[in-house]
């Protein structure tokens, strides 16, 4: 058994007549895509893939800041650059 990580999902069948009806069943969030009552992919609208991104590279960053955070400090002049 597979969880599905979305509210709508269709079929591969339904995904091939019309796929941009698909993007619109899932009113701006993913869309499960069915295979044999298995769940094989997402369709997921722009605009969702494109936040989903931001807030992974948000999630990399703060990371990053924690990784870093107890580095010791280097003093530079700017006439040193």
């Amino acid at each position: 058994m597979h969880t599905i990580l979305a509210e709508s999902t269709t079929s591969i069948s339904e995904l091939k007549k019309n796929p941009m009806a698909v993007v619109e069943q899932g009113d701006g969030f993913p869309v499960a895509v069915l295979n044999r009552n298995q769940p094989v992919f997402y369709c997921v609208p722009a605009q969702a893939y494109e936040l989903l991104m931001d807030k992974l590279e948000d999630l990399e960053l703060a990371q990053i800041v924690a990784e870093r955070k107890n580095q010791p400090e280097i003093k530079v002049s700017l006439d040193d650059l």
